[in-house]
């Protein structure tokens, strides 16, 4: 793997937020003879606090597993991921509500992730409410949150079939920040939205960032999207890293072949610029 260009080999950093150290995830396969199909294949990464590492990857690479390893939803065969300075991959239901707190999670796709029979009021409302907070309390947090996401007060009372799919993901980033968390994992966040919704939502993130000092761990397929949102960029292949470093080093003069393949298969509207791109990294493969 090519070394992290601010932290060392594998990224490390005394001061991280999340660390993950040779992650491993494994499933059963498909037969009872069948070899384990192995997802993760020992991976270590570390996030600061108020930063974003975009973590990318084509599909199948093993990238939307490694949030779901953090978020207890992967069973991690081997390895250790500690957040705030505690192991949690192995952590139980008890341990994983308290964490809740502090790690949420933004889904792809705003259409499945709401519960269409719940109000927006409701949504919002839950991780409040089973946190302990009173109904007045959580009545004044879901105003402060619809509009820090600049959606008007009355979404409160409406449901999520009322909304297009750049307001219902806008919910969901508000259920996310709903308890002030200090990490948000953004599983492809925007890659089911028109690109001009993509934007509106990211420089959304990004304010929220600037504010609150929240840490993402921001998957995603496009290195496009990845070099606007990071300061830092992890590339997996295989269910290994091969690149880390400086998000404009990584997506301006990738090293690695694999992430100059990314680089090239990624669509711009300007053929000038695709050509440009194109010549970039044919040109750094030969070097």
């Amino acid at each position: 793997m090519t070394s992290d260009a601010t932290g060392g080999p594998g990224g490390e950093f005394p001061d991280a937020l999340l660390s993950l150290r040779d992650l491993r995830v494994s499933y059963p396969g498909k037969g009872r003879r069948a070899p384990r199909a192995r997802i993760l294949k020992g991976v270590s990464l570390d996030i600061r606090p108020g930063e974003t590492l975009g973590l990318v990857g084509e599909s199948g690479s093993g990238k939307t597993t490694i949030g779901r390893a953090v978020l207890g939803l992967a069973p991690v065969e081997s390895g250790t991921v500690t957040f705030a300075g505690s192991r949690i991959e192995r952590a139980g239901r008890a341990r994983r509500r308290a964490l809740a707190r502090d790690l949420q999670v933004v889904f792809q796709d705003p259409y499945t992730s709401l519960n269409p029979s719940l109000t927006v009021g409701d949504t919002l409302g839950e991780p409040l409410l089973g946190q302990g907070a009173g109904t007045k309390e959580a009545r004044a947090r879901i105003a402060e949150l619809l509009e820090r996401v600049r959606l008007p007060a009355d979404a409160a009372g409406r449901l999520p079939r009322e909304f297009s799919g750049g307001q219902r993901q806008r919910v969901a980033i508000a259920r996310a920040l709903a308890l002030r968390p200090r990490l948000v994992i953004c599983d492809e966040p925007v890659s089911a939205l028109d690109l001009t919704t993509q934007r509106t939502v990211l420089e959304l993130l990004l304010e929220i960032q600037e504010e609150t000092r929240v840490a993402y761990l921001f998957v995603t397929h496009d290195l496009g999207v990845v070099r606007f949102m990071s300061h830092r960029v992890a590339v997996i292949q295989g269910g290994e890293l091969v690149e880390t470093g400086d998000a404009v080093q990584v997506t301006s003069e990738p090293r690695h072949p694999y992430t100059r393949a990314l680089m090239l298969a990624a669509p711009v509207a300007d053929v000038r610029e695709q050509r440009r791109r194109r010549e970039a990294a044919e040109l750094s493969a030969r070097s």
